[in-house]
């Protein structure tokens, strides 16, 4: 068994808590397919980043960014329910004092709360979305701020995330970092990797997360 101490734990949205892959990969090939763009390159790009990011950057006329936004934002919200729990995420955040815990997503607000009330898994009291920050992921800026609501300090913390962005960013917080699922690349050499949160317990000790690998 492994176990953590920590003072905070902050966890990625997508991918990391809900897996929303069918729905963000058709909507961005259905945006790839109708601005002329290989689908291959947005994917790589979006992951982990704000959408309103990944447009911009196939997009620097303003008129066709805000047509695009409100489509996608759109369909975001009418796929709601095609997001799926990963799996043991409701358990593993419900053990764990709100108090000690948030989610940082490049996700809006709106969506964001909708995704985890449509998996089961409680809306944290400390919740940064894309609406919160100027810079978002790979900028730690999102992390930051919700260390600085927690009152915890990021060399005591651990962060959870899935992809190159989010986990850049967590890395450059000064959190330890842990990758949920199987994305590897030359950020994640050395890092702690899980598949899920099945096989993860959170026991509040104090004022600290006590976190143990089964």
């Amino acid at each position: 068994m492994t176990s953590i101490h920590a003072d905070a734990l902050l966890f990625d949205m997508d991918g990391t808590l809900v897996d929303s892959t069918e729905l963000v990969e058709s909507i961005w090939r259905a945006f790839a397919s109708r601005n002329g763009l290989d689908f291959a390159e947005v994917i790589e790009f979006a992951h982990g980043r704000p959408t309103s990011a990944t447009v911009r950057r196939f997009s620097d006329d303003d008129a066709h960014f805000a047509i695009e936004m409100t489509r996608i934002t759109d369909e975001e919200i009418a796929g709601s329910d095609a997001v799926r729990e990963v799996p043991g995420a409701a358990d593993f955040i419900g053990s764990i004092g709100r108090d000690r815990l948030a989610v940082v997503t490049s996700a809006s607000r709106q969506i964001a709360v909708q995704r985890l009330v449509a998996t089961g898994i409680a809306v944290p009291d400390v919740l940064i979305t894309a609406d919160d920050v100027a810079q978002g992921k790979p900028s730690p800026e999102g992390y930051r701020a919700a260390l600085r609501q927690l009152s915890a300090a990021a060399s005591e913390s651990v962060v959870f995330e899935d992809a190159e962005a989010g986990l850049l960013a967590g890395i450059a917080s000064g959190a330890r970092t842990v990758v949920v699922g199987d994305y590897a690349s030359d950020s994640t050499a050395g890092l702690l990797r899980i598949p899920d949160f099945l096989n993860l317990e959170a026991q509040m000790l104090r004022r600290k997360v006590v976190i143990t690998w089964l």
